[in-house]
């Protein structure tokens, strides 16, 4: 799995956020890493130099083998916030789409049932 950071020209550190988001990442998604190929990880600070509650902004899109890319965002007041709850809003989205992947199988895999026949006395 590719994880890819990107910073708007408001975010400081790049190198060091990096390597924590991508660890973050890394992490979060460790269970449901399997059929994920990319991570393209977006950070932005939505007012620049100035302050405000929840200006920090993480926008997480996973690409998965076979299926459309997934996307999430998460907005919070620090840049830690942001990544963690995106991170966790991801895996919960990749859980639910394995998941009906799952179930979609199991039920293509079962037996339909057989018509009953009436009896001969109708």
């Amino acid at each position: 799995m590719q994880i890819q950071i990107n910073t708007d020209r408001h975010i400081e550190g790049h190198e060091r956020l990096a390597a924590w988001a991508s660890g973050v990442v890394e992490q979060a998604l460790s269970r449901v890493s399997d059929g994920i190929t990319r991570v393209v990880v977006h950070l932005s600070d939505e007012n620049g130099d100035r302050s405000g509650q929840h200006d920090q902004q993480c926008v997480m899109e996973a690409r998965l083998e076979g299926r459309q890319p997934i996307a999430v965002t998460h907005q919070a007041a620090t840049m830690d916030q942001a990544v963690n709850g995106a991170a966790e809003k991801l895996t919960g989205a990749i859980d639910s789409i394995i998941g009906r992947q799952r179930d979609q199988r199991r039920r293509q895999a079962e037996p339909l049932p057989t018509e009953a026949t009436p009896p001969d006395d109708l």
